[in-house]
């Protein structure tokens, strides 16, 4: 035989397995539209020169060109979009249907199996272990700590507050960051202050290599990227995040054995008497009487890291951005802000404060219609499923377009407005469906720390805005989807002090 004719043999066998693996697949496809698969790589063709500020408008044209539901070929693997409200309910109130898509794969070997990677009755299992932890109470102690790296933001500001735009991103970032170490591990990191934190290093360095194997698609395979220089880097900077949880993990364990139940004593230096962080919430928990092991607290301790500071930087981000695009809607948040607080600025917001709000909880609630921090959610089927009358085999990835969803103009009038006024209790009532706005996801899996969050927004977002006018906004920043909602190259503001 000539080179040629092993050639042609050896792609006719590759092809022939290709189809046996898929056949079975091939029917179910035909039930929605999409574009049309090649052998082997699907419909990796339309997306292999993709940038990652592409891939926005990307997803937008095929939901307009093939609807609220359709298909593509990942592969040798079938994997559904879906915008559309009815089906976005029937998989998000599921209670079986609750297994994260393989894109958070990239994720496990720092959050391990935590709440958001878990499933099944080890995911049962931890909300049930972690819904204290988020109890009124609870969240009323983080008042403090809100108001306090708030207060340290804006001093930072301080010097960019001159009329000229500024990328307010990183600033917002590591206030971000300040707060959920504090809140989550009860230890307050500094990344404000301190530039040189080998953790915040780590996180940034990590968001770094977690966006590049989004970007590379072909280090979406575990087998190259484990033979890439990244895979080195990642080990090296997951190893400092987990040794620094891990340290943390064991001085408060000391510290609760050593106070009993009564509560851990707070730094009184900064202020706290005595503050229940997350940490201390899972270090006092049991399953079937058994304590949680270190390993367990280190992955809710990271899962909580990575969930509560990403995405909070977003939302505080592009809300400052709208409230800078828009006087006279930032005009009546300072108003309220001024009624609800005072006009003196060392005066700090209490929990009653950020609740009477309601006005600046409007604009966040469109902000994350906008620019949902999270906005697309993906499901694995791991058995033969049917939705909307329609089969949908074992082994398919589920993807709901969130963002696609929040700027349909079928569920929202005049959908690219910024409109804060359509959350008011009037208008809120007109909404089709409750799986039309979905920001912090829904049903069973939705996001665990949503009022946490609330509080945080609003706490550092009136901080802000009480010190500060924003004068105008850079241009519409070009975004960036991977698990989160990026800007490419940041958030520009500019901003003078109020007088």
């Amino acid at each position: 035989m000539t080179f040629l004719d092993w050639f042609l043999a050896i792609v006719g066998l590759v092809l022939g397995i290709n189809y046996l693996l898929v056949r079975r697949n091939l029917k179910y496809g035909h039930q929605w539209p999409g574009p049309a698969a090649l052998p082997l790589i699907g419909c990796y063709y339309l997306y292999f020169n993709k940038r990652p500020e592409d891939v926005m408008d990307f997803i937008f044209t095929l939901s307009r060109k093939y609807g609220k539901m359709f298909r593509v070929w990942v592969g040798m693997r079938l994997a559904l979009f879906c915008t559309n409200t009815p089906d976005t309910e029937t998989v998000l109130s599921s209670q079986k249907l609750i297994r994260k898509s393989e894109l958070y794969k990239f994720l496990v070997p720092w959050l391990g199996n935590g709440l958001l990677l878990s499933t099944d009755q080890k995911w049962f299992n931890k909300r049930k272990i972690i819904t204290p932890a988020f109890h009124f109470k609870i969240l009323e102690q983080f008042i403090e700590v809100f108001d306090r790296q708030s207060g340290i933001l804006v001093e930072k500001l301080k010097a960019e507050a001159t009329g000229k735009l500024v990328n307010v991103y990183p600033f917002v970032t590591l206030c971000a960051l300040d707060v959920i170490c504090e809140t989550a591990m009860g230890t307050p990191i500094n990344a404000q202050t301190d530039v040189d934190s080998k953790y915040v290093k780590a996180v940034t360095e990590l968001s770094y290599l977690l966006t590049t194997r989004f970007v590379k698609v072909w280090q979406r395979s575990d087998f190259l990227f484990n033979l890439s220089p990244d895979k080195k880097r990642q080990d090296k900077v997951i190893k400092v995040l987990h040794d620094f949880t891990t340290n943390i993990i064991q001085k408060r364990r000391n510290e609760l054995l050593a106070h009993g139940d009564s509560g851990i004593e707070g730094d009184e230096s900064i202020g706290s008497k005595k503050k229940m962080a997350f940490l201390d919430v899972l270090l006092q928990a049991s399953v079937d009487g058994c304590p949680l092991t270190d390993k367990e607290i280190q992955e809710e301790v990271d899962t909580f890291m990575f969930e509560g500071h990403d995405t909070t930087t977003i939302a505080i981000a592009f809300t400052l951005l709208l409230l800078a695009r828009n006087p006279e809607i930032q005009e009546k948040v300072y108003k309220e802000v001024i009624e609800i607080i005072g006009s003196d600025l060392s005066t700090p917001a209490t929990y009653r404060n950020l609740q009477d709000m309601k006005y600046l909880e409007m604009v966040i609630k469109e902000s994350l219609r906008l620019y949902p921090p999270v906005p697309i959610i993906g499901r694995k089927f791991t058995e033969k499923t049917t939705i909307g009358g329609n089969v949908i085999p074992e082994n398919s990835n589920f993807n709901l377009g969130i963002i696609v969803m929040h700027r349909d103009p079928t569920l929202f009038e005049d959908p690219e407005k910024f409109d804060p006024e359509r959350f008011s209790p009037e208008r809120t009532m007109e909404q089709s469906s409750p799986y039309a706005y979905i920001p912090f996801s829904a049903g069973p899996r939705n996001c665990i720390g949503q009022k946490f969050a609330m509080l945080e927004l609003k706490s550092t977002l009136s901080k802000v805005i009480r010190h500060y006018r924003l004068t105008a906004a850079g241009p519409e920043p070009q975004l960036i989807i991977q698990l989160t909602l990026k800007p490419k190259d940041g958030l520009k503001i500019a901003f003078v002090p109020r007088t």
